[in-house]
């Protein structure tokens, strides 16, 4: 039986909940953020005092996307696991930076779906400040601008200016909690 995108994303939606359900303060789990303005779409994202994406590749995928994949969530995301079919397993270790976890996604002969750890994802040595400023709405943008007395200037300009001014003048400790903050607390998801 082949693996299918949503085989893999409701047991990797399951494991996670089930590994931070002992945790004072619940992560936020979504699926299909997009990053640097939709140049990219992760498929799962965990959010708590870091960004954790994870990347589903099933047995009816392709890897040919892959690339431009790593060039964006490299960007933003502080930690990415690639979860993928066994037929994919060989080819992956191969593209992914040696950073990115992986982990493999096989039916058992129960039909049951299994995560099998094959490398823990470690830090992103390279995540832009602008790019991670990206995941913040204008009027979020503002309100910690105007918190942080940074705003001079800024309030009628373009979201554009806004993100450039907070990955200036943030280092990217306080920005990623700032994001951070801004995303678990935000109502209305698709707008």
């Amino acid at each position: 039986m082949k693996t299918t995108d949503a085989d893999i994303r409701a047991s990797l939606h399951a494991a996670l909940r089930r590994e931070h359900a002992e945790k004072l303060a619940q992560p936020l789990i979504l699926d299909e953020l997009s990053l640097c303005q939709g140049d990219g779409r992760i498929d799962i994202v965990l959010i708590d005092y870091l960004l954790q994406g994870y990347e589903i590749k099933s047995e009816r995928d392709t890897l040919e996307r892959l690339p431009r994949q790593i060039e964006v969530y490299n960007k933003v995301l502080d930690r990415i696991t690639i979860v993928t079919a066994p037929c994919h397993m060989d080819e992956v270790i191969m593209i992914v930076p040696e950073w990115w976890g992986i982990t493999k996604a096989e039916m058992d002969e129960n039909g049951r779906m299994n995560l099998i750890s094959y490398r823990e994802a470690l830090n992103n040595p390279d995540i832009n400040a602008f790019s991670l400023a990206q995941l913040l709405w204008r009027d979020e943008a503002i309100e910690i601008l105007k918190r942080r007395r940074l705003h001079k200037g800024l309030l009628s300009k373009p979201r554009n200016m806004l993100w450039s001014a907070l990955s200036k003048k943030l280092n990217l400790q306080e920005l990623r909690r700032e994001v951070i903050h801004k995303l678990m607390i935000r109502v209305k998801w698709r707008e």
